[in-house]
């Protein structure tokens, strides 16, 4: 983390497109340079540190999928250790945004989500709630109406993945 420092999120709420669910009523959260990764020799062990310290585990190292995806039954978190990356959030008619090393995003359960570039040393640190249950589907793969019941269903996580219980993530996610 950024010594001595919270970082707010910038909040994004994405309406269901038909195809992808999104999450009708929890924004995607974004914090720009939330974890300071210029000197670690193990960036990608800060992320993982404190996602598993806040309840968020199932973690994995790679990248971003370059297909459009989504998760029906889980929030996720995804941290940049290395590199940049354009995704697509929110379907095939969602916003673009740039994320670097050192960003964090949330994205609710629903969320559609895709790589549309990124550099050669791109590596991302994932992880899950663990009061949430893994899967993985693309528009079309699932019924819509199941898919949004099935979202809807899903409970908050415990925390915020790198503030704890002192986190913005619950304020910003208040039903």
């Amino acid at each position: 983390m950024r010594a001595g420092k919270q970082v707010t999120p910038q909040a994004i709420l994405f309406d269901d497109d038909g195809e992808t669910p999104n999450n009708p009523s929890l924004p995607l959260l974004v914090y720009r340079g939330a974890v300071e990764v210029e000197s670690a020799t193990d960036p990608a062990a800060l992320f993982e540190n404190a996602f598993g310290a806040h309840g968020w585990g199932q973690g994995w190292r790679n990248g971003i999928h370059g297909f459009l995806h989504f998760h029906t039954r889980t929030h996720e978190v995804l941290g940049i250790a290395r590199g940049r990356a354009r995704v697509q959030f929110g379907g095939a008619g969602g916003q673009e945004l740039d994320v670097e090393a050192g960003d964090v995003v949330v994205l609710p359960a629903g969320t559609g989500h895709r790589r549309v570039s990124a550099s050669a040393d791109l590596l991302v640190v994932g992880a899950y709630p663990d009061n949430g249950g893994f899967d993985q589907r693309r528009p079309g793969e699932i019924d819509h109406a199941s898919a949004v019941a099935a979202v809807a269903a899903v409970p908050l996580p415990r925390a915020d993945p790198l503030y704890g219980q002192a986190g913005p993530l619950r304020e910003k996610w208040m039903r």
